[in-house]
């Protein structure tokens, strides 16, 4: 039986055959040992992309058989995007396995946070969802907080057995990969870490000790995430890289905040009021009329309102509106894959956002 090779930085299967298909590395190093394809090179050497085509079916169908096998689940979800990174079939991917959810990013949420009640808001809100976590860790894959916590809870929890990392796409799955690699044997760098959505094409196993192995499981597309709309480029505008600085605007009754010229929030009733934004730092907020808001929109996209920094990959035709009211104190207009929104109870606002888009909203965590 022939053996079959695979990118250590994808888990692409390796050919020599399609220059432009995954796992391509020329013939003469197709067999050789610890290889990286050439998609995972150019990705790691000179951040260049290619697109291999694969949807949120082909990524789900790679997991599907994860229920059968031992071990137990390392869920990563982005604690700055919760509802947009949560997998809402992630009980029926992993079977009856121990779950343990690391909550990444803790890093970019303001210093003075409650840490302690973060924890309980992402245990409570998977028990909506319909998971029952083992543990909850808070974590920062790129500073490395967490980790020893992390660390602690797997080996409780694992039994000698083997550890699958699951996860959405962007939520920082392949950078903590990493990091459980370097703590536990000693290498750096393992996994393709990328912004890009479907880094990981296929499962990719580490020795994690002698007797068991770490996986890392393709990232899930998550389509309701705004990440999914806009160029790599602009996935460094939108996605935060470091502590988010609140920004807080006082509005009247019929005005309008725009977020870049991705989406938008009317202030329809309430009284005056604050609204306080969280979202990455280097996304423009511009504050309007509602009278005049169509018109700027249109008008400005791809300027003063961006990302897009291209007015043609907006789609007007393929907005939504959600309309909301506020209640029981304080609350979040959480919109998936770009931030959200503090508004105290008794206000009324409509979110424009394209179809695709998720907006939620959510007892405040601040």
């Amino acid at each position: 039986m022939t053996e079959v090779h695979k990118c250590i930085g994808c888990g692409a299967v390796l050919q020599s055959e399609n220059k432009n298909a995954p796992g391509y590395v020329p013939q003469s190093r197709l067999n050789e040992e610890d290889v990286i394809c050439q998609r995972c090179f150019r990705l790691k050497n000179y951040n260049e992309v290619q697109d291999v085509g694969m949807e949120s079916e082909d990524f789900l169908t790679l997991l599907n058989n994860l229920a059968d096998k031992k071990g137990i689940v390392v869920n990563i979800v982005d604690v700055f995007d919760f509802e947009g990174s949560f997998i809402h079939s992630i009980k029926r991917i992993v079977g009856n396995k121990k779950i343990i959810l690391a909550a990444n990013k803790i890093d970019v949420l303001p210093k003075q946070i409650n840490k302690r009640r973060v924890t309980e808001w992402i245990r409570q809100s998977a028990k909506n969802y319909g998971l029952y976590a083992d543990d909850v860790v808070l974590i920062s894959a790129m500073k490395g907080h967490g980790l020893k916590e992390l660390m602690a809870s797997i080996d409780k929890y694992r039994q000698n057995e083997d550890v699958y990392i699951v996860g959405t796409t962007n939520v920082g799955k392949s950078t903590l990969i990493n990091r459980l690699i370097e703590e536990s044997v000693g290498e750096k760098d393992v996994v393709t870490t990328s912004k890009v959505p479907g880094t990981t094409l296929d499962m990719i196993d580490i020795p994690l000790d002698d007797t068991s192995l770490i996986f890392d499981t393709p990232g899930i597309i998550q389509e309701h995430q705004m990440t999914h709309l806009v160029t790599t480029k602009e996935l460094n505008t939108i996605i935060p890289k470091k502590e988010i600085k609140q920004r807080v605007f006082q509005l009247n009754e019929s005005q309008t905040l725009f977020l870049g010229g991705l989406a938008r929030i009317d202030y329809i009733k309430g009284g005056r009021r604050s609204l306080i934004c969280y979202f990455s730092n280097d996304l423009p907020i511009h504050r309007t009329k509602l009278e005049k808001a169509d018109q700027l929109w249109k008008e400005q996209i791809g300027h003063i309102l961006s990302p897009p920094s291209n007015a043609k990959d907006f789609n007007f035709d393929e907005l939504k509106k959600v309309q909301l009211k506020t209640e029981n104190g304080k609350n979040d207009v959480m919109i998936s894959g770009l931030g959200f929104i503090t508004i105290d109870e008794g206000a009324t606002v409509t979110v424009t956002v394209p179809k695709s888009v998720d907006v939620v909203l959510r007892p405040s965590i601040m």
